[in-house]
């Protein structure tokens, strides 16, 4: 009986427990967590690889392994170190410290806590048997409770779970959830494991927290209703429409030109902006955010935009060419457009964003980012960091189905667009965010595949369809007009939110979801209720001249 249900006094492997595999490895804790044993203590100083301090401790570090230089964004200032040096630059004010900030072994990069902790409100501790650093940064209320009696932390709950570490009567732990009559529990040490009820006593809240100062990245904030709309210009001669385009909206506040695209990978830009453009704007009181993009002109995929964004000096050129741009037009803001970024190329992006809301907050400069409706394929787009160091996060609530899309649909059915809201909100404030619409719609063709097509295609996403499907883009007003040329009758998709059409002709089917003034007043109905920043429109010119009464009434 006694060997059966007696307390087990097997010890854990420490190193296992670690995932130390090597000597040298330095163990790392972080809050509640064990984290990848990539830390090493060198010169009596503890450093950590990057990968660590970006995905654990503070993602604002970035590590570029192509020019060697590690980065640290703060709101009017960029912070950079080169490997092996002591020294370190913020903006071009050069500083010190007694050690080395960053080290390098092969192609991995390790930065000394020390220095990490300057930009990051963290506590640490180095701990031996086995080397380990243990790393709070979660401040806070906390369930604490006192040791009563000599005990152990165990691996697992239960008694015969191996030893991590004794506890001494009149310690204390931090007690992380509870199960049953054991506690999972951290200890100072760095010990994440389980202790038994009866060894603890005096559970109680209590408030942890570290003096330290935060630089707060300042925004730009309208105190109106934003009513944007992108124009869709492709060559220095449209610039000359913008008095039409002006003269046929109504209320607008904002206008986007699309004039920058990135010309090649080493971060050169083409501009077609114009003075008098701006002008004109500004004689109607409406702003001028200038659209760059990374695609339709010079670069235009996802390796493109990897090799530019990937080098720091690249991102660099790219961005003073932009502003400087931007103050030579005297624009007011600067919209990025940016669809071709992979998961590899996330952390380049997001570092180009903050990179280029230092020189835009330095500047006055308006920044609104353009974004995907929240998708787990486009995470990488970071709207959390983009949400903190821009002024404003931009949905483009359309392209549900898109171009080439192998399934016909609605380019912006209703919970698409509310989909894409209520998942943007969980990562930035409502304040800032603005709901993209579409002043277009599709038309689809549908034929079907002959028995060669379906053969081919087996085991592809296009061979799941039956149908070849073909679309075309069409302004609203030209929607209708196929519609009615058609004689097709329209009937009302309370799904989507859409009047919808069907008709065949000479062995095709023809489906569209039009956009009109019924199914726009549902989206804004949508911005309204949620608060947001106001809403933008893809594109000028493409729109019913009845909507903008209808917009009206939802921005003011």
């Amino acid at each position: 009986m006694w060997r059966r249900y007696s307390p087990s006094k097997e010890k854990a492997d420490l190193d296992k427990y670690y995932g130390i595999e090597q000597e040298g490895q330095l163990a790392i804790v972080v809050n509640n967590e064990v984290v990848e044993p990539k830390g090493m203590i060198a010169d009596g100083k503890a450093y950590i690889q990057y990968e660590i301090v970006r995905d654990y401790i503070n993602s604002r570090f970035y590590w570029d392994p192509n020019e060697n230089i590690l980065l640290y964004t703060l709101p009017k200032d960029m912070v950079s170190v080169e490997v092996g040096s002591k020294d370190y630059t913020v903006s071009k004010d050069k500083n010190s410290e007694d050690y080395v900030i960053l080290k390098t072994e092969g192609s991995t990069a390790y930065i000394a806590l020390d220095f990490v902790q300057q930009y990051t409100n963290i506590d640490y501790e180095v701990y031996d048997d086995p080397e380990r650093v243990v790393i709070v940064g979660d401040w806070g209320e906390h369930t604490v409770a006192a040791v009563k009696k000599d005990t152990q932390v165990r691996y697992q709950g239960g008694v015969k779970s191996p030893v991590l570490s004794e506890l001494k009567k009149g310690g204390e732990v931090t007690v992380i959830e509870n199960e049953d009559n054991w506690k999972k529990v951290r200890t100072k040490n760095g010990f994440i494991g389980y202790v038994k009820n009866s060894a603890l006593k005096d559970a109680e809240k209590k408030n942890v927290t570290r003096k330290f100062e935060e630089q707060e990245f300042t925004n730009i904030s309208k105190d109106y209703t934003i009513n944007m709309a992108w124009h869709n210009v492709t060559n220095s001669d449209a610039n000359s429409s913008v008095l039409q385009k002006i003269a046929e909206s109504k209320g607008l506040t904002t206008i986007a030109p699309t004039w920058f695209h990135v010309k090649d990978t080493d971060g050169n830009m083409d501009s077609i902006a114009s003075t008098d453009y701006v002008n004109y704007a500004h004689q109607a009181n409406i702003e001028v955010w200038a659209t760059i993009r990374d695609f339709d002109g010079g670069i235009n995929s996802y390796d493109e935009s990897y090799e530019l964004l990937s080098y720091t000096s690249k991102r660099e050129t790219l961005i003073n060419q932009l502003v400087a741009e931007a103050l030579q037009s005297n624009i007011d803001g600067i919209n990025v457009d940016f669809e071709k970024i992979s998961d590899e190329c996330g952390e380049h992006y997001i570092q180009f964003i903050r990179e280029l809301s230092v020189r835009c907050r330095q500047n006055g400069l308006v920044l609104s980012v353009d974004n995907y409706v929240p998708k787990g394929f486009n995470m990488q787009y970071d709207r959390r960091e983009q949400g903190i160091v821009a002024d404003y996060v931009v949905i483009m609530g359309y392209d549900e189905h898109y171009a080439g899309s192998p399934e016909a649909g609605s380019v912006a059915s209703y919970d698409f667009v509310k989909e894409g809201i209520e998942e943007t909100l969980k990562e930035v404030p409502a304040d800032k965010v603005i709901s993209g619409i579409p002043f277009f719609t599709r038309l689809w063709e549908e034929t079907p595949k002959t028995e060669e097509e379906l053969a081919s295609q087996k085991g592809t996403e296009e061979g799941e369809y039956a149908m070849k499907v073909e679309s075309k883009a069409y302004g609203m007003t030209e929607a209708k007009d196929v519609v009615a040329q058609a004689g097709a009758e329209i009937t009302w998709d309370d799904a989507a939110k859409q009047n919808y059409a069907k008709w065949e002709s000479g062995g095709v089917t023809y489906e569209i979801w039009l956009e009109d003034e019924k199914s726009l007043e549902a989206k804004l109905d949508l911005m309204k209720q949620n608060k947001l920043a106001g809403t933008a429109a893809w594109a000028l010119g493409l729109e019913d001249p009845n909507v903008w009464q209808l917009i009206l009434k939802y921005v003011n």
